[in-house]
């Protein structure tokens, strides 16, 4: 039964990785010039001669790891503003869902708009976006959906931790929903074979969060965490690891390195294959480490925080190994934490029961994890 079940949750994982059509194999480019504006420079500049690029870049990496208080810093935002504006869906798919567009229309709600402190050529991606989600009390999460996440995933997740007195924060990444340039119809520039601007869009989406955890105070709120899923899940640890006001954190599928999950991933297959030609998996981990979680548990374990760790058992995307890698860290560490594992894969969690599954694991944390 075991090996039928297994076989039955892999051949819907795949079914599910394989709705999107659309996504374009780009080949890979160093972006350098994503570089230029980034702190641990201390005079260090790029080479001119291509063959001495991936030098450079691995080299900044080590810098950024053993800086990365610097590296993850920012100045904070002076143009707060909630602005009221009708739901859209956002969709990345190319034939979008016609029930969700249907499902959101004539409805308005709150967001939370700022100048994101860094800087990219995208005036859209420039302007941060926070769906909000009150509720009163003192504590609140900033929330982080997954990659290709539409603007209107996990706002359910939300109204039940409202239900529970945690007001939420629901941030669009940087390149998803609002926020993504007129040029792509998919969130691929958060990921991509282009190795400078991924390291800019972790580094963007970690300032974001903490930008979000500035705005949570001046409200009022002062009992923080932060709840995260897949690629939210990445930067949420990364958040986490550098800013002593998260207290309380959900990793919602974990992992360790950047590049293992790009390179051994069902749905991020399609960069591996423009990667391939000319870089392999040891030299990219080497190139992704400053926006890998497994660089900086000990950064993590500075503040004392509680943590839930959430994993799928037959994910093809964040493989399991790599998350029980993640549970060893947290072992290791002597981190205080809690471990779920979900009987399901990746994208099977956002289908029923799963979902529900994982939505009472992250709300029943939640709802004592602040005490």
């Amino acid at each position: 039964m075991r090996t039928r079940y297994a076989q039955w949750m892999y051949d819907w994982e795949t079914r599910l990785t394989s709705v999107d059509n659309n996504r374009v194999v780009r080949p890979l480019v160093w972006g350098l010039e994503w570089t230029r504006d980034w702190p641990c420079r201390n005079g260090f500049s790029p080479a001119d001669a291509p063959e001495q690029c991936e030098r450079f870049l691995s080299e900044y990496n080590q810098r950024v790891v053993s800086a990365s208080d610097e590296f993850y810093s920012y100045s904070r935002p002076s143009d707060f503003r909630l602005e009221r504006r009708a739901v859209q869906v956002f969709s990345t798919r190319e034939t979008p869902d016609l029930r969700l567009e249907k499902k959101v229309r004539g409805t308005y709600a709150d967001f939370l708009r700022f100048t994101s402190p860094v800087r990219t050529p995208f005036p859209e991606n420039n302007l941060a976006n926070a769906r909000w989600f009150p509720s009163r009390g003192r504590r609140a999460v900033v929330l982080l959906p997954h990659w290709n996440s539409d603007a209107i995933a996990y706002t359910g997740l939300c109204r039940v931790l409202n239900l529970l007195g945690v007001a939420v924060l629901r941030l669009s990444m940087p390149y998803h929903d609002i926020r993504m340039p007129a040029e792509i119809r998919r969130a691929d520039y958060a990921v991509s074979a282009n190795i400078g601007r991924t390291l800019d869009a972790s580094r963007q989406g970690v300032v974001d969060v903490r930008c979000c955890l500035d705005w949570l105070e001046q409200q009022g709120y002062d009992r923080l965490g932060i709840v995260g899923t897949s690629l939210g899940s990445c930067y949420a640890f990364l958040a986490a690891a550098h800013d002593p006001r998260i207290r309380v954190a959900a990793f919602n599928h974990a992992s360790t390195y950047f590049a293992d999950v790009v390179w051994h991933g069902q749905s991020t297959r399609h960069i591996r294959e423009g990667l391939e030609p000319q870089i392999d998996l040891e030299r990219l981990r080497e190139l992704w480490s400053a926006i890998s979680p497994m660089s900086y548990f000990d950064q993590f374990a500075r503040w004392p925080k509680k943590s839930l760790v959430i994993y799928a058992k037959y994910d093809l995307t964040f493989l399991p190994e790599f998350s029980r890698q993640v549970v060893e860290q947290f072992r290791q560490h002597n981190l205080d934490h809690k471990v779920a594992v979900l009987p399901c894969g990746h994208y099977t969690t956002g289908e029923a029961p799963y979902k529900y599954i994982d939505g009472w694991q992250i709300a029943s944390f939640l709802r004592t994890a602040f005490d």
